[in-house]
């Protein structure tokens, strides 16, 4: 299962439309960009994506970048455990 990672398009003044971009040319990941994705409050204060389902934010896009990458990665280790239990 590929992971989506969703993006709002208001949230982009804090730089994550760098991050977008970047995250969008890994053939591997769903990228999704929204006109709003219902986080307003956060949205104004930080960088944030979803990141299958789950709120991923920090305090600079660059970081964000991270953050989105250690939260794949994480997920990617509960995905295989538990492949190897099936």
């Amino acid at each position: 299962m590929r992971p989506i990672i969703e993006f709002c398009t208001n949230n982009m003044h804090h730089g994550t439309d760098e991050v977008f971009r970047k995250l969008e040319d890994n053939p591997d990941y769903d990228v999704i960009e929204y006109g709003c994705l219902g986080n307003c409050g956060q949205c104004v204060s930080e960088p944030y994506a979803l990141v299958n389902g789950e709120i991923v934010e920090a305090d600079s896009a660059s970081r964000l970048y991270d953050k989105i990458i250690e939260k794949i990665r994480h997920w990617e280790t509960q995905f295989d455990i538990l492949d190897e239990h099936l």
